[in-house]
């Protein structure tokens, strides 16, 4: 296909999304239309994260730009929106893409060295396990008509929740049982769904139950927190791009700090010690740190033991 008119996006075409098209479809011809439905689908997510950049001529794309992407879609992973394997995908594609346009692998990067595994052990304590950390975003997004994104920081760092999860949560429903039960069951948005018997429930407390009735104020007549005139994805789009906004200059990185003080801070309330990561190692005894990470894995939905080192730190 080549050249089809102009300089921008190198020759592909105006508009990024469309230019992505072009590019593939002369990598692959005519054929393979599976494979380049796909790969399609997958440089549109990069092109609607290009245009938040206000980058509209992938000629504009340095090195920079494509690790900022990676760093943003390792959030989603932490958080666990989206799988590392997705994350990589993803990730091939703009390689794919790129290599076309440019006929140079000068931006190209190896996906799993970015984006990684889920099981990595965290060495830097969460920065929201001060919670004063969270004033200066909170009060950001308060500003910016952002209540809703504020409100998911909140129940991430006070429930422990996914932004998924989070974003799902019928807060509504979730006040009632919290009144009666002192506790609420997560069921919408969890990691790879959730069958009969795997309810899991989360404490509700004095210090967290106000967070639950502010959500509730927002999420008004809606079923959950995600507004109506936007899909889910659209949604955590915005979302992430507006705390990325509202914590510029600081060391919180994405929604998954929150979830790690909350685990870091329930190790400490379980053990009466304070969380490896936070401590410089493990000082609490071997069973009881044990024990911890079995509840914790529970609370946070993975009941997976090595999971929980990504969050508390080691246990050796």
């Amino acid at each position: 296909m080549g050249n089809i008119g102009g300089t921008r996006n190198y020759g592909y075409g105006k508009q990024l999304a469309w230019a992505g098209k072009n590019a593939l479809a002369d990598r692959y011809g005519q054929g393979h239309f599976s494979t380049r439905a796909t790969h399609e689908d997958r440089w549109n997510q990069f092109a609607c994260y290009l245009k938040e950049q206000c980058i509209n001529d992938a000629r504009k794309i340095d090195k920079t730009t494509v690790q900022q992407y990676a760093q943003y879609l390792k959030q989603l992973v932490n958080s666990g929106d989206v799988r590392v394997a997705y994350a990589q995908n993803i990730l091939s594609t703009v390689n794919v893409v790129l290599e076309t346009m440019r006929k140079d692998n000068a931006l190209t990067i190896k996906p799993a060295q970015h984006v990684g595994e889920r099981t990595s052990v965290r060495s830097k304590a969460p920065r929201t396990d001060d919670r004063r950390q969270l004033i200066k975003p909170i009060l950001t997004l308060s500003a910016n008509n952002e209540g809703r994104v504020a409100a998911i920081a909140l129940l991430a760092r006070d429930f422990g929740l996914r932004f998924k999860e989070a974003s799902m949560l019928d807060t509504k429903k979730a006040l009632q049982q919290a009144n009666r039960l002192g506790r609420i069951n997560i069921t919408q948005g969890t990691k790879g769904g959730r069958g009969k018997g795997q309810d899991r429930w989360v404490t509700v407390n004095n210090s967290n139950l106000e967070t639950l009735k502010q959500a509730k104020t927002l999420q008004g007549n809606e079923k959950n927190l995600i507004p109506q005139n936007k899909t889910y994805v659209q949604w955590r789009d915005h979302a992430y791009y507006q705390w990325r906004i509202a914590t510029k200059g600081s060391e919180i990185k994405g929604f998954h700090d929150m979830r790690a003080a909350y685990a870091c801070e329930r190790y400490q309330e379980i053990t009466g010690y304070p969380a490896p990561v936070i401590a410089g190692g493990r000082q609490a005894p071997k069973p009881i740190d044990t024990q911890a990470r079995l509840i914790l894995s529970q609370m946070l939905g993975h009941n997976r033991l090595d999971v929980i080192a990504a969050y508390i730190g080691s246990s050796k």
